[in-house]
């Protein structure tokens, strides 16, 4: 086993803390190492910028691009990687719910890999050996010594070792890192629906950067409709095209019956809870694979400028 995720991640890391005052984010110790990106930090671009590549393990390129929503110009977060795999599924999935008596959160980062706990790490057969680690957060609750005690506890390593970034969808880092998910949740799909993404040598995602919400509640929103009604991915693969024509139509938002809606609408019906959301909805509205191997070409699913619209207000 390696550590080459919880190295790339703490690498950054460390550039991170050093430019904290310039990224207007807060660092300090409770058990181990907490940077506060947007709970009681300001936060901002940089930060979301910089909170997206660290639940990437650094291992994909991360940025802010010009673009448009019906005619109407708006900013797109743009990522793309090299080791899509490793970067997306093993780290940016957030595949980990940290949840203690009074303490929640959804965790993502290489501290998952770290951990190995969750079955796609099996499958995927991925797990690192690592004497630190980083993991990143999203909540409105920055954590305490019980929360490091108990990721400690789970990854084997000592406390004071773990670095965790926090920051909740309703901040500017949190509603940036969210939208920079277009891609692993693409990856995450094909993995659900039976594709063998190690087939994967290169993948691009593209969403609108939806506005920062008021609320968490909200902010689940329009996060999520910036993928699912906004988000472009290109694969890059290998192998045969009957695999990727017969699965291809499976991996757009739109293979959901709930496909149409606002996710807050959705989220509601489901009685606010995420499992009883039909699981097809998450991924992009457009999919491209391109086949490295025979030049072909295959497109799933079409961007919903209406639904974009309501859910950002335009």
């Amino acid at each position: 086993m390696s550590d080459l995720l919880n190295h790339r991640a703490g690498t950054l890391a460390r550039h991170v803390i050093e430019n904290a005052e310039q990224l207007r984010i807060d660092v300090y110790s409770d058990g181990g190492t907490v940077l506060d990106f947007g709970v009681k930090a300001a936060g901002g671009l940089s930060a979301g910028l910089m909170l997206a590549r660290l639940c990437l393990a650094d291992s994909a390129d991360v940025s802010i691009q010009p673009g448009t929503i019906d005619g109407v110009g708006w900013p797109q977060v743009q990522v793309y990687s090299d080791s899509p795999v490793e970067a997306c599924l093993c780290s940016q999935y957030a595949g980990w719910q940290i949840a203690l008596e009074k303490y929640f959160a959804m965790g993502s980062g290489p501290i998952r890999a770290a951990a190995g706990i969750e079955e796609l790490f099996t499958k995927l057969d991925y797990q690192e050996q690592a004497a630190r680690t980083v993991g990143v957060l999203e909540t409105g609750q920055l954590p305490g010594s019980d929360v490091f005690e108990y990721l400690a506890e789970k990854t084997g390593i000592a406390a004071e070792q773990i670095l965790l970034a926090v920051a909740p969808t309703s901040s500017q880092a949190g509603n940036l890192q969210v939208v920079a998910r277009s891609l692993e949740t693409c990856l995450h799909k094909l993995f659900e629906v039976g594709f063998d993404v190690r087939r994967v040598v290169s993948g691009l995602g593209v969403a609108p950067l939806s506005p920062v919400a008021g609320d968490d509640l909200a902010g689940i929103g329009r996060t999520n409709d910036a993928i699912l009604y906004g988000g472009r991915v290109t694969l890059y693969v290998t192998g045969d095209d009957d695999s990727i024509a017969e699965l291809g139509p499976k991996v757009p938002s739109s293979a959901s019956e709930c496909f149409g809606q606002p996710f807050l609408q959705v989220f509601e019906d489901a009685g606010r809870d995420f499992y009883k959301i039909d699981p097809h909805l998450f991924s992009p509205a457009e999919v491209v694979f391109q086949n490295v191997d025979t030049g072909r070409v295959h497109q799933f699913g079409a961007i919903q400028s209406d639904v974009l619209r309501a859910s950002f207000g335009l």
